[in-house]
């Protein structure tokens, strides 16, 4: 019998039955035994541990009575030792016992991967507190707090362990919680400092120092220990020895057994992807092709130069119609490419591969063959460098491609994993069990697990009856489907009415489920649920993940995808799956404008594979409701994520479906904008939304996509509109939303008043919700404003701010965009160097996500520094680069800065019919947004252009101008800002006399400016 106390006691068989122990007194006699860990106890210790001060009036006659209760329900287990009893189980039967040799195992293991895995492996033991039901008894008290302390240190240990995978980012949020309920622990207290460190918040990890050497001192009167002020010291000196370990460049995973009789496959795999760029491992289902890939791939990315790195990219979440674009799609996503700009995947993907030398293993193809042939050869055509290993049921047959049959285990590996497995000896009938399974892999797994309940012989008996009947029932299948399905049928018939009820339905899901997912999906009245699935774990037919989360094998999810046909509740259980994750999704939406946005952008997330799924299964139903209710519901993740291609085409299925749904309508147009194709929806449909808050945020949602193309008063209409909308409610989301894009407006056309006022109060309404990302947005704003007025101070903390809230939400795009921003403050203040770097690192996360704005956005930066540093050639490369692509994306509002800089730098270089062409272009578009910064820049670069034809008096009158147009609106010129005019007032002094030169600027900031400029045209 197996026995768990890591949470509400409880008693298995070796099979996995659950074992009724009843009563309260008598489970207080068995958690007793158990914590004296097979040793005896007295009578007199039960009697008082069971009682206390009032026990009953024939104690041990009491107590007799509860031992044979016990031995009922766990046979001969319960045994008299003198002076009392004692329970004959063996360490390993008990769950506490087996977690304490993971743990150990993990301390011995060499590596942060392996130890991470077995720390995992012990971690996922608990169910709960130890000894839930009894942890405030006297006699549970020691094993109690010994045992959370266990755990606590294992918490601690796999902390590390993940630090030491890079795994710094998610870390430093993980461990908030549960810092906060043991602050005092030093030593998880230093994995905190370091992982906050490494994910770049310093100022969070000097704080929480700082926490936890006051709370010691006014607590316990003590200081932090020598190892934390040494770490203390080092993060305020920024020691490199504190930097992160190099980012992976592998996602493949670590395995926890080791792989057997593949070796000389393993080494002929490797030898052909020297060789060619294309190798196909076929073979049956289960026959270890995913395995073997995995192996011949692991280490690659350092061995043979893959810099560019080795990913898994797991095909099985895909449905068999999914288009070509979706598998780019989910290969993009592995590599960290966005899907928020206008250009397809399919067009960015063969680019952000062909850089590098880039290995891809693409798992699991037979059901989107096709696909992956027309995509595998269009990016090895695109990639010189890179190298396909792929897995599947069939050959993808396109050029170049090596084809590797992977076979069954010979006898003796067959026999050497299957005695691995099951934990047994090597005999006559074990060499018979391992023939009759083919030495399919899988089938020798899933047989190893009946060695609990059966002997060698038994189960050899079991499988030559069912292969017979298998074998005569499906001659025109292939031999080794038929062993396969052989396998999984007599799984199959072991299991009971309930199990194969809950296993059949749970294969309706996408890349698992969770345990509430699958109580409501899989329910029949009559079957708890709960129950069944931990005894199907128990058989290994479900594997149990993280999260945690409950997934099929692939071959059995298909062997249960066809019993449910059979029993006629695909559509009936697939509708299930659907109005569950519509719901999810639709609970979800909400919380995603408050304080819950970090938690629920990761549930979606690990949603995303069933979401999707829901979706298709919605469409091909024909259940219009749900398939409306859903998109609308996701809609806004999508937005913040960057998923718009995805989003897209979600929302025009649901449209086409639906026949019309307003929501869906501004959601769709809303979309098709932020990825840079305009279209705006007809202003009536707004009225055809009944509810006064959808309503309105269908008008800030429209107003804030269409917000930078050309023509902006049709979005000011809209936000201000929604404005009064949100008033009314008194929605303070909504409130602050609109005041947020209306502060950029007023940035744009130079109200620096208006800019401060709605951006103040933006951010207060958001920090007011809890909303992260609206509080990224409205810091932007006043980021802004103190770079405009010179404060680059404030300014360097609000984009800090800014940037960790992006890291904290895995908003990538809006982390390249702080990174620029901050480029820019460093720029100003002078600190060319740090400029670069800043810049830089934006500039390569941009790429490795496709992103090109934020791409445009970084390299304008390295322009404005080059400039700056006199690299005139490579200032103008950049910007010359960018102009077209701004003027076709962004608009003339996107142009004009670049113009200008083009301007300056055709000046410096001594040309000036060249300088006065760009700084008039510039002068054009500025006047045409209407911002009044805009246009005396361009008077500037204008002025310095005349003064270098000789036009001084002019290029007096035309700074005079500009000057005065910034004063305007309360902007005058930080000193910061200030080399390009300076330059150009002295050139102008220098020739007029500074009296004639003070008049001519004199006179220019009185004239009106179209007379100024009359001469241009």
């Amino acid at each position: 019998m197996r026995f768990g106390v890591l949470g509400p006691l409880a008693v298995w068989t070796a099979d996995g039955e659950p074992v009724k122990v009843p009563e309260a007194k008598v489970r207080a006699l068995l958690a007793d035994l158990l914590i004296h860990a097979g040793r005896p106890v007295s009578a007199d210790r039960l009697i008082e541990d069971l009682w206390g001060d009032r026990p009953p009036a024939n104690a041990p006659a009491a107590l007799r009575v509860k031992v044979s209760q016990l031995r009922r329900a766990l046979g001969g287990l319960v045994a008299h030792r003198v002076p009392g009893y004692v329970l004959l189980a063996e360490p390993a039967s008990v769950d506490a016992g087996l977690f304490e040799s993971l743990v150990g195992r993990a301390q011995r293991a060499s590596g942060p991967g392996a130890r991470a895995a077995l720390l995992r492996e012990a971690l996922g033991l608990w169910r709960g507190e130890a000894y839930a039901e009894f942890a405030g008894e006297q006699f549970a008290l020691a094993a109690v707090a010994r045992l959370e302390e266990q755990r606590l240190v294992a918490l601690e240990e796999l902390a590390e362990a993940r630090l030491g995978l890079g795994e710094h980012a998610l870390l430093a949020a993980e461990l908030t919680d549960l810092v906060a309920r043991h602050p005092l622990r030093e030593r998880l207290r230093a994995v905190h400092l370091r992982a906050l460190y490494r994910a770049g918040r310093q100022s969070e990890a000097l704080a929480g120092y700082g926490e936890l050497r006051r709370r010691l001192s006014e607590e316990l009167g003590l200081d932090p220990g020598p190892e934390l002020v040494d770490l203390h010291q080092a993060i305020l000196r920024q020691d490199p020895a504190l930097e992160a370990p190099a980012l992976p460049r592998t996602n493949l995973p670590t395995p926890l057994t080791s792989l057997v009789g593949r070796d000389e496959a393993v080494a002929e795999v490797r030898s052909l992807l020297r060789a060619g760029r294309l190798v196909t491992l076929t073979g049956p289902g289960g026959v270890g092709k995913t395995r073997l890939a995995l192996a011949a791939a692991a280490g690659l990315e350092s061995a043979e130069g893959f810099d560019g790195g080795v990913w898994l990219v797991e095909l099985a979440s895909l449905g068999a119609g999914a288009p070509v674009a979706g598998v780019a799609e989910l290969i993009a996503g592995v590599l960290g490419l966005r899907d928020d700009v206008p250009d397809s995947m399919l067009e960015r993907l063969p680019a952000a591969l062909a850089a590098k030398r880039t290995l891809l293993v693409l798992d699991n193809c037979e059901h989107v063959v096709e696909q992956v042939a027309t995509l595998g050869s269009r990016l090895l055509r695109a990639a010189p460098g890179l190298r396909v290993l792929a897995t599947s049921q069939e050959a993808l047959r396109i050029e170049g491609e090596t084809l590797v049959k992977v076979p069954p285990l010979g006898r003796e590996p067959a026999v050497e994993l299957f005695t691995a497995r099951a934990g047994i000896r090597p005999d006559a009938d074990v060499a018979e069990i391992c023939e009759r399974l083919d030495g399919i892999p899988l089938a020798l797994e899933l047989a190893a697990t009946r060695m609990r309940v059966l002997t060698p012989r038994q189960l050899a008996e079991r499988l030559d009856d069912r292969f017979q009947v298998l074998t005569s029932g499906v001659r025109e299948a292939p031999a080794r489907q038929r062993t396969l399905r052989a396998m999984i049928d007599w799984s199959w018939e072991l299991l009971g009415d309930a199990e194969r009820v809950v296993l059949r339905r749970l294969a309706v899901h996408a890349d698992g489920c969770t345990l509430e997912a699958a109580e409501e999906v899989c329910a029949e009245p009559g079957v708890d649920v709960l129950d069944t699935l931990a005894r199907l774990v128990d058989r290994s037919l479900v594997v149990r993940v993280a999260g945690p989360r409950f997934r099929l094998l692939e071959s059995v999810a298909a062997y249960c995808q066809e019993r449910l046909r059979e029993a006629g509740e695909d559509d009936l259980i697939a509708l299930r799956h659907v109005r569950y994750y519509t719901a999810l999704a639709e609970r979800a939406e909400p919380r995603l404008r408050g304080h819950e946005q970090r938690r629920t952008l990761a549930l979606l997330d690990a949603e995303g594979a069933n979401l999707r799924l829901a979706l298709e299964t919605a469409v091909r139903l024909g259940a219009a409701g749900e398939a409306v209710r859903l998109v609308n519901a996701m809609a806004w993740y999508w937005v913040l994520r960057g998923k718009l291609g995805e989003g897209r085409r979600a929302l025009e299925s649901a449209q086409a479906l639906a026949g019309g749904s307003a929501e869906t309508e501004v959601w769709l147009a809303g979309l098709r904008m932020l990825s840079g194709r305009p279209s705006v929806p007809d202003p009536a449909v707004f009225e055809a939304i009944a509810d006064p808050l959808t309503r309105a945020r269908a008008r800030w949602f429209t107003g804030f996509a269409l917000f930078g193309y050309d023509d902006l008063s049709a979005s000011v209409e809209l936000l201000r509109s929604a404005l009064e909308g949100f008033s009314e409610l008194g929605d303070a989301w909504g409130t602050a939303a609109a005041l947020s894009v209306l502060a950029r407006y007023a940035a744009m056309r130079g109200d620096l008043d208006a800019l401060r006022r709605d951006g103040e109060r933006g951010l207060a309404l958001f920090r007011e919700v809890g909303d992260r990302w609206g509080e990224m947005r409205a810091a932007e704003n006043l980021g802004t404003l103190a770079e405009i007025t010179g404060d680059y101070e404030r300014a360097a903390a609000l984009r800090t701010e800014g940037l960790r809230m992006a890291e904290e939400l895995g908003l990538w795009s809006s982390v390249s965009d702080a990174l620029s921003r901050l480029g820019r403050i460093a720029m100003l203040t002078g600190d060319h160097a740090a400029a670069d770097d800043y810049h830089e690192r934006a500039r390569r996360l941009a790429v490795t996500q496709s992103n090109r704005p934020a791409e445009e956005f970084a390299e304008l930066g390295l322009a404005l520094v080059a400039r700056r540093r006199g690299r005139l050639d490579e200032a103008e490369s950049l910007l010359r680069k960018w102009l077209d692509w701004v003027m076709d994306v962004a608009g003339e509002p996107g142009a004009a800065l670049i113009l200008a800089e083009l301007g300056f730098t055709a000046e410096l270089r001594g040309d000036a019919a060249g300088a006065l062409e760009l700084q008039l272009r510039g002068l054009a578009v500025a006047r045409k947004v209407g911002d009044p910064r805009a246009t005396a820049l361009a008077l500037e670069g204008l002025a310095g252009a005349r003064a270098l034809a000789g036009r001084h008096e002019e290029a007096g009158r035309l700074l005079g101008r500009a000057a005065a147009l910034r004063a305007s609106v309360g902007a005058p010129l930080p000193e910061a800002e200030r080399a390009d005019v300076d330059r150009i007032a002295a050139a102008v002094e220098s020739a007029l006399g500074r009296e004639a030169a003070e008049a001519a600027m004199s006179r220019g900031a009185t004239l009106p400016l179209d007379g100024l400029l009359a001469e241009y045209g």
